[in-house]
């Protein structure tokens, strides 16, 4: 069954639905979302991508992302990929949320208006290899020095969003 993306407008109002990869080949503006989770010493569980992913395969990136689909909640959808990718089940809350644009070498856009969670779990993922080739956990902290060092070994969004995760994680933190 072919996998609908949930078109949106600026202020993520719902406009309909369209395939995965038209959306990516248009670069219109789609609902997606990144989870953030961290262990109980404050760590991030960070993904590798799988490299065949069909963008940023290989690059380092935050826990999950991937985008509800038509007519999916985005807390069950949430809940689902973080299953289907990390085998993780762990509940997380929302943070903010931040649009933006990318292009990538390969022809394909990403457009995302995407909503960021945050959730807490010592739970040590098992992965699902078609869509993750490793995990580690870094603090917030030495993932901006790596970033900083390698930025080619990260995705276009996390280092995006990664000042605000940084601002909202020490603000829950305290």
């Amino acid at each position: 069954m072919e996998e609908l993306l949930i078109l949106v407008d600026e202020d993520d109002k719902a406009l309909g639905g369209m395939d995965k990869l038209s959306v990516h080949q248009k670069g219109l503006l789609h609902r997606a979302f990144s989870i953030f989770i961290f262990n109980s010493k404050g760590q991030l569980l960070l993904q590798q991508r799988a490299n065949d992913k069909y963008h940023s395969g290989g690059l380092w990136t935050n826990t999950c992302c991937s985008h509800p689909r038509l007519g999916e909640e985005l807390a069950t959808a949430v809940e689902r990929r973080l299953a289907e990718e990390m085998g993780m089940h762990c509940h997380a809350e929302f943070i903010f949320s931040f649009t933006y644009k990318m292009e990538f070498e390969n022809g394909l856009t990403e457009h995302e208006y995407d909503h960021v969670f945050f959730g807490r779990s010592d739970d040590i993922p098992v992965i699902n290899p078609l869509e993750v080739k490793d995990f580690k956990y870094m603090t917030l902290e030495d993932l901006v020095q790596a970033i900083d060092l390698h930025p080619e070994d990260f995705s276009a969004w996390l280092k995006i969003c990664l000042p605000k995760v940084n601002e909202h994680f020490h603000r829950i933190s305290n």
